[in-house]
């Protein structure tokens, strides 16, 4: 069955394309597609979950 795994070609993150093992934007099959996550990732489409920080209290109110 772990033959059968590696047989099988990979995909882009991206649109879904084969990716060559030995590619230059793995695991993207392009420059663009690589582009593309970043963008996603910069633009707050992706999140890691977490517990979310503390804000700090607003100094202004007692000025």
């Amino acid at each position: 069955m772990a033959d059968e795994a590696k047989a099988l070609p990979r995909r882009c993150a991206v649109c879904g394309k084969p990716v060559e093992p030995p590619g230059r934007y793995r695991p993207f099959c392009s420059a663009r597609c690589r582009q593309i996550d970043l963008g996603r990732w910069l633009a707050g489409d992706y999140a890691i979950p977490g517990e979310e920080a503390e804000q700090p209290e607003d100094d202004a109110e007692g000025r």
